[in-house]
């Protein structure tokens, strides 16, 4: 476990280069030219900087970065 004493600003700074990244990552597993193993990798990723976005950030901004699981039924 590790302890971090920070600013304000960088705060607002870490939750700003968390967000890019996750926008990024978010686009890119909308790509279908991307093999699914790789796209399982950057879910994996996506997960840890998520997790730690919801550290530093406040609720509101994180339920915007909620990945929905899609539930096929079958019929």
């Amino acid at each position: 476990m590790l302890g971090l004493i920070i600013h304000e600003k960088e705060k607002l700074e870490i939750q700003y280069l968390l967000k890019r990244e996750m926008d990024e990552i978010l686009h890119d597993l909308e790509d279908p030219r991307i093999d699914y193993i790789v796209k399982r990798a950057m879910k994996e990723r996506y997960k840890i900087l998520f997790s730690l976005f919801t550290r530093v950030a406040p609720h509101s901004e994180c339920v915007n970065y909620i990945i929905s699981t899609k539930v096929k039924k079958q019929s």
